[in-house]
């Protein structure tokens, strides 16, 4: 081999080393680049998450809220159902007692008649 040879041999690694070390900076330079874009898109990612999270919360919140809500309407209309039904019962206990009290108005009414015609009669 010709000293022209090997000087071209070498000529030749030189600019394949040389292309390598260029197409291994251009991807470096991509994969950098990827790293970056992959990185905005988890940080977006991860801020839609939290953002969702905060939304679920605040409706479970709200949810919550209304819940109790109800069941303090419930409670309360229990509880007037409550006082509904007593009253009730004492209604129909008075006028029971009334009709069973009937007779006895009557005879009382008639006993201040008689005395009051007896008084008119004097």
């Amino acid at each position: 081999m010709t000293f022209e040879e090997l000087q071209a041999i070498v000529e030749s690694t030189a600019r394949t080393v040389q292309g390598l070390a260029e197409t291994q900076g251009e991807l470096r330079r991509d994969l950098a680049e990827q790293r970056l874009e992959f990185n905005r898109e988890m940080a977006e990612y991860e801020r839609l998450n939290r953002q969702r999270h905060d939304d679920l919360s605040a409706e479970l919140q709200a949810i919550s809220r209304d819940v109790s809500r109800l069941v303090d309407t419930q409670h309360e209309a229990a509880t007037e159902r409550h006082e509904l039904r007593q009253a009730t019962l004492g209604i129909a206990n008075l006028l029971a007692s009334l009709d069973e009290d009937r007779p006895t108005i009557f005879r009382k009414l008639n006993a201040i008649e008689n005395k009051v015609d007896r008084i008119l009669e004097r």
